[in-house]
C-alpha cells in the first residue's frame, strides 16, 4: 500500500523531468531557429541594399549615357572635320576646278558663283572648338539658351565683347576675333578691293543653341563665330558648293586660324569662327 501511495508522485516528478528537457530542448530549438532566421534575415537585407546600390549606379550611368548620347548626336548634326590631311605641296587647293581660271583675282561678277567643294582641301592645322573647350576658356555665356539671339550675360565674357566697324561691316565679337578679323578684311581689300566692298554680315554675337540641337550651343554666343555673305546673297545651307568669293577668302581666316564651317557635315560656307589652337594661344598671351 505504501508503494502504491509513492508511484504517483514518482510517475509525477518524472513527468516534470520530462516537461522540463522537452521544454528545454524547444527552447533551444526556438533560440536557434530564430537566430538563423535573424542571419537570414540579415544577410537578406545586405544583398538587397547592395542590388539597391547596384541599381542607382545603373540608372546613373544609363542617365550619363543617355545624355552623352544626346550630345552626341546634336554634334554629329554640325559636325566638323577636326584636322584635315596638310595639302601636297605639288597640288593646290583648287585642283578640282578647272585650270585656267584665275582665283587670285576672280572677277565680281562671279563671287556668287556655286562651286562644288572638297573639303580634305579646308582648315589644314585648324581645330573647331566644342562646347566644353568654350566653356572651360569662357564658361556659360548666360543662364538659359533658345533658338533665337539673346544678349550675354556672363560679365567676364561681356567684358571682352565690343561693337566695332571693321572694313565695310560692323560687328560685335570679342576684342582678339575683332583685331583678326580686321586683318583678314585688311588683306582682302589690298589683293580685291572690289570684293572687299562688296563684303556683308548676316550677324556675329548671338547667344543661342545650334538650330535644330536641344543642348549644344553655338559658337556666335561667345562672339567667336561670324556669318559673311557677299553682295547682299546668303550661301545656301547644306547643299554641298559654296560661293566662290567665301573660297577665296576662306585662305585667309585659315591663315588667321579660324575654322571655316564649309567642312560640316552640312555644308554651311558663310560661317567662319576662331579655331581652338587659336583660342588657347590668345589665352595663353592673356588676349581672353
Amino acid at each position: 500500500m505504501q508503494r502504491s501511495n509513492l508511484a504517483g508522485p514518482i510517475i509525477v516528478a518524472i513527468g516534470v523531468v520530462i516537461a522540463a528537457m522537452a521544454f528545454a530542448v524547444v527552447t533551444s530549438l526556438l533560440r536557434t531557429a530564430d537566430q538563423g532566421a535573424e542571419l537570414r534575415l540579415k544577410r537578406l537585407e545586405a544583398e538587397v541594399a547592395a542590388a539597391e546600390a547596384a541599381r542607382e549606379d545603373l540608372r546613373g550611368q544609363i542617365a550619363a549615357l543617355t545624355s552623352d548620347l544626346a550630345h552626341l548626336r546634336d554634334e554629329l548634326s554640325l559636325v566638323a572635320n577636326r584636322s584635315a590631311p596638310p595639302v601636297p605641296p605639288e597640288s593646290t587647293p583648287f585642283a578640282t576646278l578647272p585650270p585656267d581660271e584665275d582665283f587670285e583675282h576672280p572677277p565680281a561678277e562671279a563671287l556668287t558663283e556655286e562651286v562644288k567643294l572638297a573639303r580634305s582641301r579646308f582648315n589644314s592645322g585648324v581645330t573647331q572648338p566644342r562646347n566644353r573647350t568654350m566653356l572651360q576658356l569662357f564658361g556659360q555665356p548666360r543662364e538659359t539658351y533658345g533658338t533665337d539671339c539673346q544678349p550675354v550675360t556672363n560679365p567676364k565674357l561681356r567684358a571682352l565683347i565690343e561693337t566695332r566697324q571693321v572694313g565695310p561691316i560692323t560687328v560685335s565679337m570679342i576684342r582678339p576675333a575683332l583685331d583678326s578679323l580686321q586683318r583678314v578684311l585688311d588683306r582682302l581689300k589690298q589683293s580685291d578691293p572690289d570684293i572687299h566692298a562688296k563684303v556683308g554680315t548676316a550677324g556675329a554675337l548671338c547667344a543661342r543653341l545650334i538650330r535644330g540641337s536641344a543642348s549644344s550651343i553655338s559658337n556666335h554666343s561667345w562672339g567667336t563665330a561670324i556669318d559673311l555673305k557677299l553682295e547682299g546673297v546668303l550661301d545656301p545651307f547644306a547643299d554641298g558648293q559654296t560661293h566662290a568669293g567665301l573660297l577665296y577668302l576662306a585662305e585667309y581666316f585659315r591663315e588667321e586660324g579660324w575654322f571655316w564651317g564649309a567642312a560640316y557635315s552640312r555644308e554651311d560656307s558663310m560661317h567662319f569662327e576662331v579655331g581652338e589652337e587659336t583660342l588657347r594661344k590668345w589665352l595663353a598671351e592673356g588676349r581672353i
